[in-house]
């Protein structure tokens, strides 16, 4: 029996199966609804940041370094 699963914006049901491509969402629509209400900031991630998951100033340089590294492998295709 396939898995139903209730769209986050309308309620609706999704099946959960390849012929729901945009699960779990039940159609384009829906999707773009809740990408917007993300990029007005109306929904959010409540937990809060704490000391343990923040990086250090080194922790965060070396992570810049490792992507400039990364990036300058790349050809230039790679920004095309």
């Amino acid at each position: 029996m396939p898995t139903v699963v209730k769209c986050p914006t309308c309620q609706a049901g999704v099946t959960w199966s390849e012929q729901s491509p945009n699960r779990p969402f039940c159609s384009k629509r829906c999707q773009l609804i809740d990408l917007g209400e993300w990029s007005f900031e109306n929904n959010k991630i409540s937990t809060a940041v704490t000391s343990d998951t923040q990086m250090s100033v080194q922790d965060q340089q070396e992570m810049i370094e490792d992507i400039e590294a990364m990036l300058a492998k790349n050809d230039e295709s790679f920004f095309n």
